[in-house]
């Protein structure tokens, strides 16, 4: 059985969840793989760009938490917990997201495509910031890339992702997928 975005979006924030209460409070101001970015600017991202697309896209407004700068691990837990509640909702399978870029999708899938693989992918940024496990999941980091790859131009032109970082056609799929998006694993 396929798993749902719920249950996608469960298992990829548990990890990142890991990660943010696993650095250590000194490590939030360490520069991050994301140019110009330290650690907390991770967490800050993912705080930040969703609850505006969401808004904007669907009408749903997530519930604030303090400001990222103030308490990174309590601003996540509430940003993270709403997007969880927001995606077991059953009423949320019937719901649609709007957007000029991407035209319209349903919500659950749009909230799976474009926000938890950026949570998936931004869990490593923040691990190597923060000295801890970098590990990915091989599979996800798989199904990222095969996705990804036929899309390289439009990927590019988004101004999202850095320039594609060449490895050897043998390297593992998370070290191609990170150097794909830009990251010098």
């Amino acid at each position: 059985m396929a798993r749902t975005a719920a249950d996608e979006h469960r298992a990829v924030a548990r990890l990142f969840t890991d990660r943010v209460r696993g650095t250590d409070p000194e490590a939030w101001d360490n520069p991050a793989p994301c140019e110009g970015w330290v650690a907390r600017d991770v967490v800050r991202h993912l705080v930040e760009w969703f609850p505006d697309f969401l808004k904007a896209g669907a009408g749903v407004e997530l519930p604030k938490g303090p400001s990222v700068d103030g308490d990174p691990v309590a601003a996540w837990a509430i940003h993270s917990d709403g997007v969880q509640a927001l995606l077991d909702d059953p009423a949320t399978a019937h719901k649609l997201l709007s957007n000029p870029h991407i035209g319209e999708l349903p919500l659950d899938q749009a909230v799976d495509r474009f926000y938890t693989a950026d949570v998936f992918m931004h869990t490593w940024d923040l691990a190597r910031a923060t000295g801890q496990d970098e590990h990915l999941d091989p599979a996800k980091c798989a199904q990222l890339l095969d996705g990804m790859l036929p899309l390289d131009d439009v990927l590019r032109a988004s101004g999202q992702y850095g320039p594609r970082v060449e490895v050897p056609q043998s390297a593992d799929v998370q070290t191609r997928l990170l150097a794909f998006i830009g990251r010098k694993p």
